[in-house]
């Protein structure tokens, strides 16, 4: 889809999943399985895109992002990063091509939510423009976390 220098953000498919789950599992408490990844594959208002780096010759998946594009909305799902590739940018660079592909399907607003614990996520949106606009107590059951809600404006 978009190549900047060397990281390349593609479709995810299938045969991702090995990776992705490698991913998810070091990064959330309560990861996904590869049957919440395979129906978020086979749904028609997911999109599911990755960061490939070229690592020895390898490509390698850096980070991935899921999100819904929903009624005039885009609702952020899901966007992790490998741990050694965090902090070099492929979240932000996720997160505008999640921007740019709202503003061709003519969607103004995206919403999140993100753990009221996890400081450098809620960054990372900020830096996107988000703001956050409520809390869903508890919403993070297995950590018995709040949520903060979060929306943005997708400029035209």
């Amino acid at each position: 889809m978009k190549n900047t220098s060397e990281v390349t953000i593609d479709l995810m498919d299938k045969a991702d999943l090995p990776q992705i789950l490698a991913i998810e599992r070091q990064s959330f408490p309560l990861p996904w399985t590869a049957g919440m990844f395979t129906r978020e594959l086979e749904s028609s208002h997911s999109v599911c895109l990755t960061a490939r780096l070229n690592v020895k010759g390898k490509s390698v998946i850096g980070a991935y992002i899921i999100f819904w594009l929903v009624a005039d909305e885009v609702h952020l799902h899901n966007l992790a990063v490998k741990k050694e590739f965090r902090r070099q940018g492929l979240a932000f660079g996720l997160m505008e091509v999640m921007k740019e592909i709202a503003g061709k399907n003519e969607i103004t607003a995206q919403t999140l939510e993100v753990r009221e614990s996890n400081i450098e996520a809620i960054k990372l949106y900020q830096k996107c423009g988000f703001v956050v606009e409520g809390i869903r107590p508890l919403y993070y059951a297995e950590t018995h976390e709040d949520a903060l809600i979060m929306w943005a404006n997708v400029k035209k």
